[in-house]
């Protein structure tokens, strides 16, 4: 999704999508699409700003999505969404989960690909 129709498709008040990461286009940690990622207890203490979407996607968090289902569900470009994500993570609020091992089932294999997806569908 290109700027013009994030900025259009979510009303005239909108923030650009790369003003939300000052310009940075690469996340600081290494963020695959299919990484599923769990909020950190302490971080429902802190106090976000009801506009906040990294309140959003900490609130997601709480449920494990993928990268893509964030990106999918807060409504912005996957970009920005992995550098967003990438910042909570080095900031303490978000962790980044094991996506798939050696000894993996093939359930688990296809949930995960299954729910990575669903998120891109939904971009």
């Amino acid at each position: 999704m290109d700027d013009q129709n994030y900025e259009s498709s979510a009303g005239p008040n909108i923030v650009r999508p790369y003003a939300l990461t000052s310009g940075r286009t690469r996340p600081a940690v290494e963020l695959a699409l299919e990484a599923l990622i769990q909020a950190l207890p302490h971080s429902a203490d802190r106090q976000w700003e009801l506009d906040d979407v990294n309140a959003a996607i900490v609130a997601l968090c709480k449920e494990s999505p993928s990268v893509a289902e964030i990106a999918a569900r807060v409504g912005m470009p996957l970009g920005v969404a992995r550098v967003l994500v990438a910042d909570l993570v080095e900031s303490g609020h978000l962790q980044i989960l094991a996506t798939l091992k050696e000894d993996s089932t093939d359930s688990e294999r296809r949930e995960l690909i299954e729910r990575v997806l669903s998120g891109l569908r939904e971009i």
